[in-house]
């Protein structure tokens, strides 16, 4: 199974799990009245959609390039991460909203809450065993909507475990304000989640550079041969989905032949995309005495045929 089967089939089992979840957990707060059910209900439904979007962004970045997208179709992964994150927020201000009204007009929430923990305790253990899955192949492909989507499921685990907490504390002690109270905390970590990765996607559709111990390996890697100088901010570097596009100027001397720059780029290129195996490397050669007072001549007007 190549790379992008997996993400699909992966992508596809987050689907299925987010879908069962959601229905379990809409029917046990409902049964049970339970309003921090009902918000881990809502979360998980904004979890199945995040999950229908990351599908179609893994069959999309898939696609190779084309008339229409000359630069291939990864940017597809990068708007689904920053949706994830926008629904993510949304969810824990709903929540919010409904636990204030809860905890403000001291409304009784439980009724009964075995059912509630029961499929809390389903969710703990089927949302580690899913996430785990989305992360092992979002680091294999460095997929964004996968991580995004993996960073979905191990909120819910969190807050599903916050939510156990509760109920059991609850069953306890009979303390129903517990509940709303819970699920307020639960909105507050979410939260920050959904800001974490709208802001990774923001940077990769506005082309924010790659990290800065990144482009210093890159720099290593050129400079490790002698007579190569990268040229003074001759370096650019950005993540597209899962690939890395990088843009390198090197500066040979001017008698070195042209069959020796290539094999060195060949060389510069191989161990870069073994540092970073799914890139796009793009090298653009210049001689070191390429400016206006060249005494080799090579930077005369030259004369083109009409």
């Amino acid at each position: 199974m190549d790379i992008n089967q997996k993400k699909k089939a992966v992508a596809s089992l987050s689907i299925l799990s987010n879908t069962v979840l959601s229905v379990l957990k809409i029917a046990a707060g409902i049964i049970s009245g339970s309003i921090s059910i009902i918000s881990e209900a809502i979360h998980s439904m904004s979890d199945c959609l995040a999950s229908f979007l990351t599908y179609f962004s893994v069959v999309k970045s898939s696609e190779p390039a084309d008339a229409d997208h000359p630069y291939g179709h990864g940017k597809f992964e990068d708007m689904a991460g920053f949706i994830e994150g926008l629904l993510i927020i949304f969810a824990s201000f709903y929540i919010v909203y409904e636990s204030s009204k809860k905890i403000i007009f001291a409304i009784p929430t439980e009724k009964e809450n075995t059912l509630g923990i029961a499929v809390m305790l389903i969710a703990v253990i089927s949302n580690i065993i899913v996430s785990s899955m989305l992360f092992k192949i979002a680091r294999e492909s460095n997929s964004v909507s996968l991580y995004a989507d993996g960073e979905h499921l191990r909120t819910d685990i969190y807050s599903s475990l916050g939510v156990l907490l509760g109920l059991f504390l609850i069953k306890i002690t009979g303390y129903t304000l517990l509940d709303p109270i819970i699920a307020v905390f639960v909105a507050i970590y979410i939260l920050n989640t959904g800001f974490s990765i709208s802001k990774k996607a923001i940077k990769r559709l506005l082309d924010y550079s790659l990290p800065e111990e990144d482009i210093e390996k890159i720099k290593r890697i050129v400079t490790a041969y002698d007579n190569v100088v990268l040229k003074e901010n001759g370096i650019k570097a950005r993540q597209v989905g899962p690939t890395n596009d990088i843009d390198l100027i090197l500066q040979f001397p001017s008698d070195t032949s042209i069959c020796k720059c290539h094999k060195i780029c060949d060389e510069i290129e191989k161990q870069i995309q073994t540092l970073y195996k799914n890139s796009s490397i793009s090298i653009h050669l210049e001689p070191l005495c390429y400016n206006n007072n060249c005494s080799s001549g090579c930077n005369k007007n030259m004369l083109v045929k009409n």
